[in-house]
């Protein structure tokens, strides 16, 4: 084996019961490089990497490090072989400082490695003293060196500050160790991640994902540590779906395929078609598609919304936009910035403090049905003054008539709009904006918690926006079946059977039920949040299609979405949130990356790091 592996897998294979996770993985990471790790869902990647922290153990196969067996169990094991893990979901204690974030969760083991580590580093400075200088050393270096010795051994907060900032100044990190975690911006949290791992002694470190909730400029930072690091002999694995930043950043990638190890390249020497062909097996079209838009109208009407959540925290503050039909309207902005609040308040899912949501309904001149109107909304429209007959040309008068010839005009498309339909919906619950004959639907981002009931099955699942409409106390189950086979067929969801339960199903098959039960109903205005995220190449280019469908429908698409390239190519127009603010609205084919991801930092302060450390601390 050579001296430069760091990591090694050598026929890995992993199950779950009767489903193959990994199959004989044989792949190598080297000291001081970073590896991209790619593969669709469902290929196998998180799996080997569990099994590198301990999460999983394989049921064949060795992993070695540094050119020797190891036995990785616990997440324990791993940090004792010097490996750690950032993962999507950080691992940290909001009201916790940085340093208190830290330290947290060191065992005896730890102290006693840390008190051996600083005990060698000390004596060699006393050893310095006499041999370079040829002195004994003061009665005060003596005392600096046993409280050195004395604060390695336990809890100390301040030692612990200390070795923040040599970590910090060293790789380029920009943390204060004195800020509470609820303070810190997204990326200041993840680097925490990062200084946790090294302040344990990592020398491999694996991210998943982990640009996914930064802007261009703080992944371009990232990426500059994360060089600087590889340089000082680290070696990093990034799991990622992003193949232009696979592309910027790694050295080599290393490509799984349905659980087997598909084969390894060297980034500069590859491409992404290249690469997608890889993971996938076969060419695909990687190029996104935007349709022209025809005959744009505005649908939405959104002013001066204004949210304030359970925390006390302005969430939204005075958002005001337009979404036309016919058009995507791309959302940007840094992970919790008011994007969920934005669209769960047009939903109707939170009650807003304050501003306006109208729903623009094209009616001029065009015939009332049953679709969306009942016999009494008929008569109460007509008071209004709102429908003429379209034989007379003149105001509908319905004092009088009966039932039967009302539905008989309808029917013969007599009853006519005069105007365009105005309804405020701000604050109105779904089911209220659902009996308005508003066709509103909404993707949330989470799949399971509001979109899907994980322990129903699909087709109880296509039914949850249809059983209301029943006239009996038994339900219909034949047009739910029909909806789930032709979503199933269309979308190619991979499921043993319509009754599986949704639960047991892949992210990207769940996300494509959720989407294609939204998309059946034909909407007139479509909001989704995240919709592919951690989706593959192929499952995200199905759903690229699926919105681009719902545009050349004329609906009004409003898409929340974390990869600014795909933002860029999808969307006609961005709007960008920053701190619950419109940052700005922008043309997406004449914008830039970098001038969005300048406007999602629009609102947020930026406090320069400024250490207060001792020159002899800074030097050692």
């Amino acid at each position: 084996m050579e001296n430069n592996i760091a990591l090694q897998f050598v026929n890995i294979s992993k199950s779950f019961g009767s489903k193959i996770a990994n199959k004989n993985v044989s792949l190598d990471l080297r000291k001081g490089e970073i590896l991209a790790i790619l593969g669709e869902n469902g290929s196998g990647k998180t799996t080997l990497m569990n099994a590198a922290i301990g999460i999983y153990y394989p049921d064949e196969g060795q992993i070695f490090v540094n050119g020797e067996e190891a036995s990785i169990h616990s997440p324990k094991d791993a940090y004792n072989y010097h490996i750690g893990m950032i993962h999507q979901h950080f691992k940290l204690v909001d009201v916790f400082t940085a340093k208190e974030n830290v330290i947290l969760g060191l065992s005896k083991e730890d102290y006693k490695k840390q008190e051996e580590a600083t005990k060698a580093k000390q004596d060699l400075k006393l050893q310095k003293i006499r041999e370079e200088e040829g002195r004994e050393p003061t009665k005060e270096e003596l005392k600096k060196y046993n409280k050195r010795i004395k604060d390695s051994k336990s809890y100390n907060l301040e030692e612990a500050k200390r070795k923040i900032i040599k970590i910090c100044k060293k790789y380029g990190f920009e943390v204060d160790p004195d800020k509470k975690v609820y303070e810190m911006s997204v990326s200041e949290k993840q680097t925490l991640e990062i200084i946790k791992a090294l302040y344990k002694g990592v020398d491999i470190l694996i991210l998943d994902e982990p640009t996914a909730v930064l802007t261009p400029q703080e992944t371009k930072k990232l990426f500059n540590v994360l060089r600087n690091m590889a340089s000082q002999g680290k070696s990093i694995i990034i799991i990622t779906h992003k193949l232009n930043e696979v592309l910027e950043i790694s050295d080599r990638v290393s490509v799984l395929r349905k659980g087997e190890y598909a084969g390894t390249v060297v980034t500069k020497d590859t491409n992404e078609k290249e690469l997608t062909e890889l993971m996938v097996g076969r060419k695909i079209e990687l190029n996104i598609k935007r349709p022209a838009v025809k005959n744009p109208h505005d649908r939405l009407f959104i002013e001066g919304l204004t949210y304030t959540n359970r925390e006390g925290v302005k969430a939204l503050d005075d958002v005001s936009f337009v979404a036309r039909g016919g058009e995507i309207l791309g959302i940007a902005g840094i992970a919790c910035n008011g994007q969920r609040e934005l669209l769960e308040g047009i939903a109707g899912l939170v009650h807003l403090d304050s501003g306006d949501i109208v729903f623009h309904n094209p009616k001029k001149n065009r015939p009332v049905t049953f679709f969306h109107h009942n016999v009494k909304q008929i008569r109460e429209l007509a008071e209004k003054g709102a429908l003429y007959d379209d034989d007379t040309k003149e105001t509908l008068n319905l004092k009088g008539v009966s039932t039967k010839k009302i539905k008989e005009m309808v029917q013969k498309e007599k009853i006519m709009f005069y105007e365009d339909e105005i309804i405020d919906l701000r604050n109105k619950k779904p089911i209220e904006i659902r009996n308005l004959g508003i066709k509103l639907s909404f993707v949330p981002e989470d799949r399971l918690g509001m979109g899907l009931v994980g322990n129903m099955n699909i087709i109880d699942n296509m039914m949850l926006r249809s059983f209301r409409k029943g006239h009996s106390i038994f339900l219909n189950r034949k047009k739910p079946k029909y909806l789930a086979e032709e979503i199933v067929d269309e979308l190619e969801v991979v499921t043993p059977n319509l009754k599986t339960p949704v639960r047991n199903l892949s992210g990207g098959n769940i996300q494509k039920l959720l989407v294609g039960r939204e998309i059946s109903s034909s909407p007139k205005v479509l909001m989704v949040a995240y919709p592919v995220r951690g989706l593959d190449i192929k499952s995200s280019y199905t759903i690229y299609d699926l919105l681009n469908e719902q545009k050349e429908r004329g609906t009004a698409v409003v898409f929340v979405g974390e990869d600014l390239d795909v933002l860029l190519a999808l969307s006609d127009r961005i709007l960008v949130l920053s701190g619950g603010k419109v940052a700005g609205i922008v043309d997406a084919r004449k914008t830039t990356k970098e001038e969005i991801g300048l406007l999602m930092t629009k609102s947020i302060e930026k406090q320069e790091v400024s250490y207060n450390v001792s020159q002899e601390d800074e030097e050692e």
